[in-house]
């Protein structure tokens, strides 16, 4: 039950302008089992944070939060199986090579095989499917293919619930829904585009209970990737 969201805006903001929904999105996501994000820093380099903590409980929120950029993508845990609470497993994940940084909410069904050749190869360091969806698009990632399309091939490669976002290095947002259990959102919160996992909620409660201010609510079609352009509107690839 994990969620994440993405956002960009076309001037750069703090990242604490978007605490008080992070925070909201953790409480009625029923996340709270440590929690990333991922941001640019500066032409065509991101940086990033984790901790193992809730992001309610975490203080090192506070120096995170007074960072700006314009594009961030966060992720809070909720994993299925509470003996990935490491490190590790915790999202979102960094490319060694500094192209995007990526994370998952859901489950990847058929992960088992490659998460044993990742193992042996020396390239798998938590316990979680998605490291292994990480070391797959490591090594399929294609700077000539849209990320759009790299995000349905890694859930047509493993299958299972699956909703995918990547931040690349130029500092463009994708998020990809293919998880019907927990629908995706895209909206505005003032100046900043938001494209968000929905609570695990089959109608619009996040707007009731996390995002009531939010304005250009849309729900994200099923198989569809959205992408948030420099003014942090959203275009969409089904």
């Amino acid at each position: 039950m994990c969620e994440h969201f993405i956002a960009r805006a076309s001037e750069p903001f703090r990242l604490d302008e978007l605490w008080p929904f992070t925070e909201k999105l953790e409480r009625f996501g029923l996340a709270g089992f440590g929690w990333g994000a991922a941001w640019l820093e500066g032409e065509d380099r991101l940086a990033s944070y984790r901790d193992i903590r809730a992001f309610r409980d975490d203080p090192g929120r506070e120096s995170v939060g007074a960072t700006e950029t314009t594009a961030v993508l966060v992720h809070l845990r909720r994993p299925s199986r509470l003996s990935t609470l490491t490190l590790p497993d915790t999202q979102p994940f960094d490319d060694p090579a500094g192209r995007f940084a990526f994370s998952h909410n859901g489950d990847l069904r058929d992960y088992k095989a490659l998460r044993a050749t990742y193992r042996a190869a020396g390239r798998i360091h938590g316990r979680a499917d998605t490291e292994v969806g990480e070391r797959w698009l490591e090594d399929e990632w294609r700077p000539d293919v849209s990320p759009c399309l790299q995000l349905a091939a890694l859930h047509d490669r493993f299958g299972g619930q699956a909703n995918l976002a990547v931040l690349t290095a130029d500092g463009t947002p994708h998020h990809y829904a293919g998880n019907d259990e927990n629908p995706v959102f895209s909206f505005r919160l003032g100046q900043v585009g938001v494209v968000s996992t929905g609570i695990y909620s089959l109608d619009r409660s996040l707007f009731r209970f996390v995002a009531p201010t939010a304005t250009d609510r849309k729900l994200v079609r099923l198989r569809s990737t959205v992408t948030l352009d420099r003014d942090g509107r959203p275009s969409v690839v089904n």
